[in-house]
């Protein structure tokens, strides 16, 4: 075979060209119908197991199938209480041991250094009273009662957020928020206020109606914070617990106290019922909540933006107003004019109205001196009972905030400064409707900037409360 032959049996340009061509197209075409019909047959997958059909039920996957008992109207709502009322019960009972630990810290070890402190130093009395009696007492009861129920809520609800179930819950609660005219993402906005009126006022902001964010602000008040809980649950087992048998007194007590919270959540809707239908009227919005998948929570994430963004974020702002709240309540106790303390002065008149309302003038200034924070009510009421009625060997002198140890020793005390069961029961309805602690009043002010929504933040509630404490008293009187 000569060169020539061979040339000419060798394909040409031309022809490898096409043939590549070809060879593409074919590789192409088969390719194209490669991927379509993979498309097409995954959305056959998703389309079985996501869309129902007459006569076959769509496939039966982990979401769907919690979601059909969590967001069930005869499962959702009982599983909903039945999950909080533990995440309460653990908030509660959880913060007992590291409130303890750190009262014992701050002002069992703390206070008395501190003292003796300023005693070497040589301090005047009223220098180390308003300074050691006041400022820092009044923040160490702050900081020992607000920080540990703040640091187990927090985290218990960011995880029931992680997992997906809170949006669950404004699944749930929608239809009641709109029908009293409110948005139903406030479901959420109000269990948080459960932690803390201030990071409810905060968690607003997930809605974005001006008018029905400014509604989950101004009711959010009516969730009875962690602030509140102890001076719930103390009354309720010093004077309602009493009144049954010693084997149902527990009993007894948690249901006043169930009671009163769901107090709460009904004048939630009535409040908002009847304030989308006067002063913020309006269409209630529409949106589309979307439920993401459940997913593992993340346990560090999860800490950080409960301890870190939450807890600390509130706790900071209550110690900056805590701080001038225990001075103001050493001088009230210790400024005499006329021969009186302004704190008698102020309950002598306060008191008669005060019984009205079937409380007393001692619980009102309470409520006035220690607007900064709930945790500090009992304390300075005990503190007040004391200095009126001349109580000796309790406490620790005039100004200076304490805590008995035993119930009974309470209810000794609170009996021999006149209460009786229409004070307690009314101090708990007091509790729960009472202007927001200053804490709060200043969040209020700062998202909305408004001081007009402020001050009507701060009058509803005080409002109702002595509209219903009135009320209660009147009926009680007229029953008995």
């Amino acid at each position: 075979m000569n060169a020539s032959d061979a040339h000419s049996r060798s394909p040409s340009a031309e022809t490898i060209l096409a043939a590549t061509q070809r060879w593409r197209q074919q590789l192409s075409g088969d390719l194209h119908e490669h991927i379509v019909e993979a498309i097409y047959s995954r959305a056959a997958r998703i389309t079985d197991r996501a869309v129902s059909r007459p006569g076959r039920a769509a496939r039966p996957t982990f979401d769907r199938t919690l979601d059909r008992v969590l967001t069930s109207r005869l499962t959702g709502f009982p599983i909903m209480i039945l999950l909080f009322a533990i995440m309460f019960w653990i908030t509660i009972t959880g913060a007992n041991v590291p409130s303890g630990m750190i009262a014992s810290l701050l002002i069992d070890q703390g206070h008395p250094w501190l003292r003796s402190l300023f005693g070497a130093a040589g301090s005047p009395w009223w220098l180390t009273g308003l300074i050691v009696d006041g400022m820092y007492l009044g923040t160490a009861w702050v900081v020992s009662v607000m920080l540990p129920p703040m640091a187990i809520f927090f985290p218990l609800f960011t995880l029931l957020e992680d997992f997906g179930y809170l949006p669950r819950v404004a699944f749930n609660l929608d239809r009641l928020f709109k029908s009293s005219g409110a948005h139903g993402k406030q479901a959420m906005t109000t269990m948080m206020g459960f932690g803390c009126n201030a990071a409810g006022v905060v968690a607003t902001r997930i809605i974005d109606s001006p008018r029905e964010r400014l509604l989950a602000i101004l009711t959010n008040n009516f969730a009875l914070c962690n602030g509140r809980w102890p001076t719930q649950i103390l009354i309720a087992t010093v004077f309602l617990g009493t009144l049954v048998p010693a084997s149902l007194a527990g009993l007894a007590s948690a249901a006043a106290v169930t009671g009163v919270a769901l107090l709460g959540v009904l004048l939630t809707f009535v409040v908002g019922w009847a304030l989308s239908r006067t002063v913020l009227k309006g269409e209630v919005s529409t949106f589309s909540l979307e439920l993401p998948p459940y997913r593992p929570p993340r346990l560090w994430q999860t800490l950080y933006t409960s301890l870190i963004d939450r807890t600390l974020f509130v706790l900071w702002r209550a110690v900056v107003f805590a701080l001038p709240a225990g001075a103001v309540i050493w001088l009230v106790a210790n400024v005499y004019v006329g021969g009186d303390s302004l704190a008698g002065h102020f309950i002598r008149v306060a008191d008669p109205v005060g019984v009205f309302l079937g409380l007393n003038g001692v619980i009102l200034l309470a409520y006035v001196i220690a607007i900064p924070a709930n945790e500090i009510v009992i304390p300075t009421v005990l503190m007040l009972t004391v200095m009126v009625t001349g109580t000796q060997n309790v406490g620790a002198g005039a100004g200076v905030m304490f805590e008995l140890d035993s119930d009974d020793a309470v209810r000794q005390l609170l009996s021999a400064g006149g209460w009786t069961t229409l004070t307690a029961v009314n101090l708990m309805l007091f509790s729960l409707l009472h202007n927001p602690c200053s804490t709060t009043l200043y969040t209020i002010y700062k998202e909305t900037g408004s001081a007009k929504w402020t001050v009507a933040s701060a009058l509803l509630p005080l409002g109702l409360g002595f509209a219903v404490c009135g009320l209660v008293a009147w009926s009680w009187r007229l029953l008995s």
